[in-house]
């Protein structure tokens, strides 16, 4: 992947051993042998793990100073900054191979809308997407820089928490097709409003490729301040969504237990799919992804094939079956894990999907399988963070929810709100809940996980799955 004179070349830095590294890696718990150990500084600082990833048999480090207790003579690739060296590499590597990007960002859905572009673009050439949700000022470059030569296609994920972060990573990927899956509440803390939020997706557009593709959400109030951004940079606009005016539009969403069946117009004729995954998002973001793949000019049917065969990853709403009992395998509860992020529009999402869950009765102490929610708070909403809480007691779907358990002392709001009769219990932290976790839960229930990431909700996942046999991932 990379050569000593390479990387030299491209950062700027000096080594005085020759060396070639078949990856680039961040952290030594990963790394492999014959990987460019890059020494970020973030919460801890990487050049102390320098050596750790040398004896682990990286091909060469990338620091911005000779670490102790390192050789004299080790391979060091020194440079004056390694944050902007990472970037060097990641411009470098996205000038050297003729792959076709698309770069994903928006308030809800990033991360599952760009592995559904994952699972289509593979199916049409060898395609590079990060493993994980690496959406930031040090992931976007990363990515880009373990891109292999041969890529056909990639998908670049940036996300944001401030002003100003979007543009510079959209540049830095040059994608050829941008998506903005949608424009919602979150990170308010560091926006005065909505139109700031959408003002800052917006913003991918700037990094766009000469007449490249703007795949936009049609359905939010912001969507005009999309559209005019693009358009002023000279990009070929499409929307997507529900509303009639959308350029790829659904028009009508079956959830069911396990996948969610579409009906769509796109290239102005119907259009019928299947998504692998119960969720109304899902299916939108779904359409924004056959509005990518006709950019590229994919073959449709294929695309079509793949995405019915798409599954969430784990915490972002990925669907398990739990063996509560190793001799009657009837005895089974439902877990959805989507406990990795959440804000107002990805809870209400999330809780559309469990109300659609069927239940199992006669089964277990209780013989009535019930529909669980343990949800966790929800981060960076600003000065209405309250009252946003308590509003998930009032959305349509917790009517058909049997019980809400609240964790943290943002839901609480929730906690208060709700009606008797559907309050379940609220602990301060997710370890405290899943204390009670096998007096909560029987067999034949479908039970949902959703918080944002710092309140470690994947506690609750874990305990779960620990209450019987070894979880076994559904598939259709």
């Amino acid at each position: 992947m990379w050569t000593k004179d390479e990387a030299v070349a491209a950062t700027g830095g000096t080594c005085d051993m020759d060396w070639s590294a078949r990856g680039v890696s961040i952290d030594t718990r990963t790394i492999r042998p014959g990987d460019l150990f890059v020494a970020l500084t973030a919460e801890r600082d990487g050049h102390d793990f320098v050596a750790q990833a040398l004896e682990k048999g990286a091909a060469a480090a990338l620091v911005s100073r000779i670490p102790e207790g390192v050789a004299e003579d080790a391979p060091l690739l020194v440079v004056k900054d390694v944050q902007i060296a990472l970037e060097a590499l990641g411009r470098a590597s996205r000038a050297r191979t003729g792959a076709k990007v698309v770069a994903v960002t928006g308030s809800v859905g990033k991360t599952s809308t760009k592995e559904m572009l994952r699972d289509v673009l593979k199916g049409q050439g060898r395609c590079h997407a990060a493993e994980a949700s690496y959406n930031n000022h040090w992931g976007v470059p990363l990515t880009l820089a373990r891109m292999p030569r041969s890529t056909d296609y990639a998908v670049i994920e940036i996300g944001m928490n401030h002003p100003g972060e979007i543009a510079p990573l959209a540049k830095l990927a040059r994608p050829h097709v941008v998506i903005v899956t949608t424009v919602a509440p979150a990170h308010l803390a560091a926006f005065d409003s909505l139109e700031g939020i959408a003002r800052e997706k917006a913003s991918i557009a700037e990094g766009l490729e000469p007449r490249g593709t703007a795949i936009l959400n049609g359905d939010v109030a912001t969507s005009q301040i999309l559209v005019d951004a693009s358009e002023a940079v000279g990009a070929k606009v499409k929307t997507f969504g529900e509303h009639a005016s959308c350029h790829h539009r659904v028009t009508d969403i079956r959830i069911c237990d396990h996948v969610t069946v579409a009906e769509g117009r796109a290239w102005r004729q119907p259009l019928l799919y299947k998504v692998g995954a119960p969720g109304r998002h899902f299916a939108v973001n779904a359409m924004a992804v056959l509005a990518a793949a006709h950019a590229l000019g994919l073959d449709r049917a294929t695309a079509l094939g793949d995405l019915g065969r798409w599954q969430p990853p784990a915490g972002r709403g990925l669907r398990e079956v739990i063996g509560l009992d190793n001799v009657d395998t009837a005895q089974t509860l439902e877990l959805i894990d989507d406990a990795y992020n959440a804000n107002p529009t990805s809870m209400e999402a999330a809780l559309e999907v469990l109300a659609a869950g069927s239940v199992k009765h006669g089964l277990g102490r209780v013989a009535r399988g019930r529909r669980i929610a343990y949800l966790g708070d929800m981060g960076e909403l600003g000065d209405a963070e309250a009252e946003l809480h308590a509003a998930i007691a009032e959305l349509p779907f917790m009517a058909r929810l049997d019980t809400v358990h609240c964790v943290g002392p943002l839901m609480r709001n929730l906690y208060e709100a709700l009606p008797p009769e559907r309050r379940g219990r609220w602990t301060e932290t997710s370890a405290e809940m899943a204390e009670g976790l096998r007096r909560d839960l029987d067999a034949g229930d479908v039970v949902l996980v959703k918080g944002s990431n710092y309140m470690r909700l994947g506690r609750l996942v874990d305990a779960i799955r620990k209450l019987g046999q070894a979880a076994v991932a559904i598939e259709d």
